[in-house]
């Protein structure tokens, strides 16, 4: 076993659970009318700076739908086109369930190296304007799902907190709030 220092959940802590289903809209539809978890904030055709899919230039059309249950940010992932990418694999594959977990890492160059030596390889990688980075990692955990580790600028941070405060007095009412 690993030193503990340089276990991958110690880079840090689940922020967010992640699911690509092939009924999004069912998907909202559980998530608000049945766990009571919203609003949902959608982000349309996020623009990255650039994406790589196992180690190639990737052109991933995706929105996503952020709500937050408690602490926990739930995520639902649509891609819009068949690119290569961890979402179309997914979908291809006809699965369901847990996609990623997501934690918040402090500094990527480490979280890289740990998860190399983990052997955890790297599937999909995400630059943001700004400067914010994310990668997806497999650390061989059969049927289990991804890792997502996220390093963003503070003010994406912040946004997660305007999402989390409305989660906290949400009515049931405009259960998809569109952003931007």
């Amino acid at each position: 076993m690993s030193d503990t220092g340089t276990l991958v959940s110690r880079l840090g802590t689940i922020m967010q659970l992640a699911f690509v289903p092939a009924d999004v809209p069912g998907a909202l539809r559980y998530w608000t009318e049945t766990m009571g978890v919203g609003p949902f904030f959608k982000l349309s055709n996020i623009v990255v700076d650039a994406a790589r899919y196992k180690g190639g230039p990737a052109d991933i059309d995706f929105s996503v739908y952020i709500a937050y249950w408690g602490e926990l940010q739930i995520e639902i992932i649509e891609q819009h086109n068949d690119a290569p990418s961890i979402y179309s694999t997914w979908r291809g594959e006809g699965r369901e369930g847990l996609h990623h977990v997501c934690i918040v890492v402090e500094d990527m160059a480490r979280a890289r190296a740990v998860c190399a030596e983990a052997g955890a390889a790297v599937m999909q990688e995400i630059w943001l304007p700004g400067g914010g980075e994310a990668i997806y990692v497999d650390a061989g955990g059969g049927s289990g799902g991804l890792i997502e580790m996220i390093c963003f600028p503070p003010d994406n941070y912040a946004f997660f907190d305007v999402m989390r405060e409305a989660a906290r007095g949400w009515d049931g009412s405009e259960p998809i709030r569109a952003v931007g």
